[in-house]
């Protein structure tokens, strides 16, 4: 039996008015995903305060979903860029171990990717 393709979550932020940029970065990922031969989940954007602090409405619904769903099969958080999580080395690994414990691991549209040494994040041997 062949395993399910892995399902993609997508999750971005987004401080400034313009969405433009935040446009153009679903393109890549839905790019990315057809590419990657993957399903996705949707997508979760944290919008204006919210995408500046360490409170993140968006991506803990994320994580909810996430979750569920990688007991059935594979699950990934895709960013565009690891800054989408946060532009703090420290908060982004943070919400990089948050990601591991619900099951999933997190890649960029960039085929950068925590999807080997995700135990690594949460301090266990694979």
């Amino acid at each position: 039996m062949i395993a399910p393709a892995p399902v993609a979550f997508v999750y971005d932020r987004c401080a400034s008015r313009s969405v433009r940029h935040l446009e153009m970065r679903m393109i890549g990922c839905d790019t990315y995903i057809d590419r990657m031969g993957w399903s996705m989940a949707g997508r979760w954007i944290d919008l204006g305060e919210d995408a500046l602090t360490e409170r993140r409405p968006k991506l803990d619904a994320l994580l909810d979903a996430m979750r569920e769903a990688a007991a059935q099969r594979e699950a990934l958080c895709l960013v565009h860029n690891w800054d989408r999580l946060a532009a703090d080395d420290e908060h982004r690994m943070s919400l990089r171990k948050r990601i591991v414990e619900a099951g999933g691991w997190t890649e960029t549209t960039f085929g950068e990717s925590d999807r080997h040494g995700r135990m690594l994040l949460v301090g266990r041997r694979p």
